[in-house]
């Protein structure tokens, strides 16, 4: 497959193709930061991969190249005709037309076999954290997902107490994955160019999870606690039992005066607990 930009163009008009807005659409025409991210994610041919918006094609054909199979889900039917010729030597990869969102994926990887799952994938801006959180709730049984994401939302996933990105979502994903930078990745190298950067984050689920007694309670505490991120828990918490937050809080040296993006995860799981 030619990566460069003159020949993806190409390709593109001679199928009258029209870039859309409206999914996203920013394909990457740079073959180096391709292959780098095939040889960061590891995958062999015992890796089942799922991509999400294989585009032209530029990914998933280097997926194809190195995985056992690539299951592709792709919302734009007029990209049929691109993604059947530039995948046309691949007889392991297979490309659903439908919202990733609205697939029942888990019905959908029954008919492979693989020794690993992963998801390998330069995700749509717009839909980054839904397509994240519909790994997690739908309980689809992947061990990693190597994404590439507007730089902003990545920082906020990868975030950590006492900073700026650290927010509610930065625990709900902590809470499940270690999560890493991989590499950053120039607007420069997308058709069309984006307005901002990206980097390539890696999610690994974590094997271990937190003991927590009730989910339900420790996701509405870290939603309630950072509901105005500015002010402090007290102000946030003022409708749960205090004396319990603050007895969990000054075992960590805290008191109702912190803000929860000082606040670790751990805290979080520790303070539910024992409400």
């Amino acid at each position: 497959m030619d990566y460069s930009k003159t020949k993806i163009k190409e390709k593109l008009e001679k199928y009258n193709f029209n870039l859309k807005k409206s999914f996203g659409q920013n394909f990457i025409i740079d073959e180096n930061i391709i292959n780098s991210i095939i040889n960061k994610s590891n995958i062999d041919k015992d890796t089942l991969v799922i991509e999400i918006g294989p585009g032209a094609g530029s990914l998933t054909y280097k997926l194809g190249m190195n995985a056992k199979n690539v299951l592709c889900y792709e919302i734009d039917t007029t990209l049929k005709d691109i993604l059947k010729e530039n995948l046309c030597e691949l007889e392991n990869v297979e490309v659903i037309y439908k919202d990733f969102l609205k697939a029942d994926v888990l019905n959908d990887i029954k008919k492979y076999e693989f020794k690993k799952l992963y998801v390998v994938a330069n995700l749509p801006y717009y839909i980054t954290t839904p397509i994240i959180m519909k790994f997690i709730e739908d309980k689809i049984p992947v061990t990693k997902l190597v994404v590439m994401v507007q730089k902003e939302v990545g920082n906020r996933f990868k975030a950590v107490p006492n900073t700026k990105e650290y927010n509610s979502l930065s625990i709900y994903i902590n809470y499940y994955f270690n999560v890493k930078k991989l590499l950053d990745v120039s607007k420069n190298v997308f058709i069309p160019k984006p307005n901002v950067d990206s980097i390539v984050v890696e999610f690994t689920r974590k094997e271990n999870t937190y003991s927590l007694k009730n989910e339900e309670i420790f996701f509405k505490l870290v939603k309630d606690s950072f509901i105005q991120k500015r002010k402090t828990i007290k102000n946030n918490l003022k409708n749960y039992d205090l004396d319990k937050v603050v007895k969990v809080l000054e075992k960590y040296g805290y008191d109702l005066s912190v803000r929860a993006e000082q606040l670790p995860i751990e805290v979080f799981v520790e303070i539910a607990n024992n409400l």
